[in-house]
């Protein structure tokens, strides 16, 4: 299903620059063509973006489409883990 939404959009799976710890994957990201570019998003494949969701078990909140029926981008990743979750 994640794959399917990012393909949909164009999106590549990505992590942030700079939030990689000792040699892990950072933050969880996309690249998505006009909406998400930032020289910080740094590309990497979909076997280590799932294997860094399923290390953290992670959560993806997405929206399938804005309002008026276009495609929305809107995603974030959260943990259940999470004390303030």
């Amino acid at each position: 299903m994640i794959q399917r939404w990012a393909r949909d959009r164009g999106a590549k799976p990505a992590t942030i620059a700079g939030t990689e710890r000792d040699g892990r994957v950072g933050v969880l990201t996309f690249n998505i063509p006009g909406y998400r570019e930032s020289s910080r998003i740094r590309e990497i494949t979909w076997d280590d973006w799932f294997y860094t969701f399923d290390l953290r078990r992670l959560n993806l909140i997405y929206q399938e489409q804005l309002r008026d029926g276009r495609p929305s981008n809107f995603f974030r990743t959260e943990s259940p883990d999470r004390e303030d979750g």
